[in-house]
């Protein structure tokens, strides 16, 4: 049976992708973003997470843990006695079956919107297999499909689920391929090639650019994504995505630090949407 570890399932989203929409979070990545906003996407394996800023202290976590808080195995037990949710198992396995049980309950929603389902990560598509039946029977129900991804991955992989794919969400998020692979970790040269061709292919693709001040907010680095989507094809819609702060207590709930950014000035972000429009 195919099964796949997922991190959230949210249900009435609008934001990735038309209408009303859930949004299917796969656990794993294989980029390492600096500003990533969901970094306990990052790691494919369920993980702990504990927000010390709303511990109080009480200790029933400790005294119900087995080896109290001396090692973890990720029972949940902690979870289960913390009166703050302080405490959090991050990454839940689940089948085809289970995931479209959950995507079925809102489809008179989607229907009513023009929304659909939408997969997302992490990076959804280093599961392929699960992806690709997960969208087939999407589709068998006739609900709409799309795909949330950065692209960093082998172009056969997007061949296995163009059929059963209505929309890519795609991420561009910095066009400089040695600044790319300084904040990203990888260079860019297979994501830009991969989202030629899914032009090529007469795929319905939004560009999704996160804008992080000091690293690609400039007019020179937009007008650098303007020039370069020019050439290879139009997208349905240009998105851009402000940086905001919730990533950063999430980073030091799994026990790292993060790379502070500061939020887009709305004049900047103006000017930049100026220049896609």
């Amino acid at each position: 049976m195919n099964k796949a570890i997922f991190f959230d399932i949210q249900r009435n989203s609008f934001v990735d992708g038309p209408g009303i929409r859930t949004t299917v979070f796969f656990k794993g990545c294989n980029l390492k973003c600096a500003w990533c906003h969901n970094p306990e996407s990052q790691s494919a394996k369920p993980q702990m997470m504990f927000y010390k800023d709303k511990c109080t202290g009480c200790g029933k976590c400790k005294s119900v843990c087995p080896y109290h808080l001396e090692q973890c195995e990720l029972c949940g037990k902690c979870t289960l006695y913390c009166p703050v949710d302080a405490r959090m198992v991050c990454g839940k396995e689940h089948t085809v079956d289970e995931v479209l049980k959950e995507v079925l309950k809102d489809k008179a929603f989607y229907e009513t919107s023009g929304g659909g389902v939408t997969f997302s990560g992490g990076e959804c598509m280093l599961q392929i297999g699960f992806l690709a039946e997960i969208l087939k029977k999407c589709k068998e129900n006739g609900i709409h499909t799309a795909v949330d991804t950065a692209g960093h991955i082998p172009f056969e992989s997007f061949e296995k689920i163009l059929p059963y794919t209505d929309l890519f969400l795609y991420d561009i998020k910095i066009f400089d391929r040695q600044k790319h692979k300084q904040y990203v970790g990888v260079s860019n040269e297979l994501i830009l090639e991969n989202l030629k061709k899914l032009f090529e292919r007469k795929a319905k693709l939004w560009i999704r650019i996160p804008i992080i001040p000091d690293v690609n907010d400039s007019i020179e680095e937009i007008q650098k994504i303007k020039d370069f989507l020019k050439t290879i094809g139009t997208a349905e819609k240009i998105e851009l995505l402000p940086y905001h702060v919730m990533g950063e207590n999430k980073y030091r709930a799994i026990g790292k630090e993060p790379q502070i950014f500061k939020t887009p000035d709305a004049e900047n972000m103006k000017r930049l949407k100026e220049i896609l429009d």
